[in-house]
């Protein structure tokens, strides 16, 4: 990606804390994402598929993404924004606070938005605290806020 952040190694991690990472590409949700989620994840609920049902009932008009699809993207979009170097591994170590501020509309546009809040050593390695969005383009709410934790082994 052009626009990605180059982590190289412990020192270029500890020289981005406090600072904003950057943002992934613009994707569009379609109707047919929601629909592999619900597959996927056995969640049916009728305000993520019945887009008549949508149309007459939901205050939004139109089938949303469910809270965790838009939660998992943060994983999906994260090596869109970082280019890692100079690490043995990086785990996705889990999440902290998340919330669902806003619906992600079928056909409404997103990106994740990464800030490295801070770094506390570990065995063998750093757990970053990074604060993950994902921003609805147009809409002054995001879809997801989360503390997204990552672990940067060295060994």
């Amino acid at each position: 990606m052009p626009n990605t952040t180059i982590i190289d190694g412990l020192d270029g991690l500890r020289a981005l804390a406090g600072q904003k990472l950057g943002a992934s590409e613009w994707k569009q949700l379609a109707y047919e994402d929601i629909v592999r989620f619900a597959e996927a994840t056995g969640d049916f609920q009728w305000i993520h598929l019945d887009r008549e049902r949508c149309a007459r009932e939901s205050p939004f008009g139109v089938p949303i993404a469910h809270g965790y699809f838009s939660v998992s993207r943060i994983a999906g979009l994260f090596f869109e924004i970082v280019d890692i170097r100079g690490f043995a591994l990086v785990l996705n170590y889990g999440l902290n606070k998340v919330r669902f501020p806003a619906p992600l509309k079928t056909g409404a546009r997103y990106r994740l938005s990464l800030e490295l809040k801070e770094l506390k050593d570990i065995p063998k390695g750093v757990e970053a605290l990074m604060l993950a969005t994902i921003e609805v383009e147009g809409e002054s709410k995001p879809a997801c806020a989360a503390e997204a934790l990552y672990r940067f082994m060295t060994a």
